[in-house]
């Protein structure tokens, strides 16, 4: 098959890269079995760019909670039994008007960031990777040259490349959106995707838009709005838990206009049930890679699995 799926991670220390690419893969391969279609993938990258900011990955031999290598969200399958579907109504207005105060308190018209004393504050709060992202200071003494943000989007930007001639899903997972749509935007908004999954995505959060807003002004554009990737071809979905804090504005179609081919974000509404056993967490990359919804998504663009495909599942999962 001439199909590809490519993941990039979101905020946080990762288990090692091995460990953490067999997990996405697990989630995905759940979540089709859920949607009683073939668990079987293409082939898959992750783009992991934890090591840019962290000088060792989480470890899960490591049994102290104290430890900073401690890994507190491993994998783990769903429940068997979902939770039924919540009425998000009321949580939606709340959201919408929590929304609408952001803002207008941290973001002008012409997208300048307002009170920046603040929202770097909270960018420090809710994402602490974003500040280095962001910075043009580094993490590791060994990096002398090149910003760890211009390293983090090189190494999707050869993923991309490599791949360009095969049909591509993109997943970008938390801040894996914001870069994702860096990239796609400003480094190589030739490269063709046909499809832009954003999971928990911070998009929609003015300080985030702001921050876009900047780079296209550094470009010599004045923009009313933002855009969407020009190069993505069939769909931007964007998937969210209204429970996510890192989602807060999850309403990514309201900020982002079509591109050429008038692809916009399509928003989607999943409930995520990552628990680690003692908690929820409903921001977590796993959650959202097995939800009926993003299942559903990833089976359209997989497509008919060829029958030796199906017997080779069939084998490895028990299908």
């Amino acid at each position: 098959m001439n199909k590809v799926i490519i993941g990039i991670h979101g905020l946080g220390n990762k288990p090692p890269r091995r460990t953490e690419v067999r997990w996405w893969k697990a989630a995905m391969i759940e979540g089709l079995k859920r949607i009683g279609k073939t668990p079987w993938l293409p082939d898959f990258e992750l783009v992991y760019w934890a090591d840019l900011i962290y000088e060792k990955p989480l470890d899960t031999s490591v049994q102290n909670p104290e430890d900073k290598l401690y890994l507190e969200e491993p994998y783990i399958p769903g429940a068997a039994q979902l939770a039924p579907p919540e009425n998000h109504e009321f949580r939606k207005k709340v959201m919408e008007f929590v929304e609408h105060r952001l803002d207008g308190i941290l973001l002008n018209e012409d997208f300048t960031i307002n009170y920046s004393a603040l929202t770097d504050k909270i960018m420090r709060r809710y994402f602490t990777d974003l500040v280095a992202y962001y910075s043009d200071n580094l993490s590791h003494a060994d990096v002398s040259i090149v910003s760890v943000r211009e390293r983090i989007r090189h190494r999707l930007v050869e993923i991309v490349q490599k791949y360009q001639g095969r049909e591509i899903i993109l997943i970008g997972h938390s801040m894996g959106s914001i870069i994702a749509y860096d990239v796609l935007t400003f480094l190589i908004p030739r490269a063709t995707i046909s499809q832009f999954i954003t999971i928990g995505s911070p998009l929609g959060f003015p300080v985030v838009q702001g921050r876009i807003a900047s780079e296209w002004k550094q470009a010599g554009m004045e923009i009313r709005r933002l855009k969407s990737p020009p190069g993505i071809t069939g769909k931007w979905i964007n998937f969210a838990d209204l429970r996510d804090r890192v989602a807060i504005v999850w309403q990514l179609a309201k900020n982002y206009s079509p591109n050429a081919y008038g692809v916009s974000p399509e928003d989607k509404v999943v409930v995520n049930n990552y628990s680690n056993g003692k908690a929820e967490n409903a921001h977590k990359s796993y959650g959202y890679l097995r939800t009926e919804e993003f299942s559903t998504a990833l089976s359209g663009f997989i497509g008919e699995v060829p029958v030796y495909k199906k017997s080779l599942a069939a084998i490895l999962h028990g299908f």
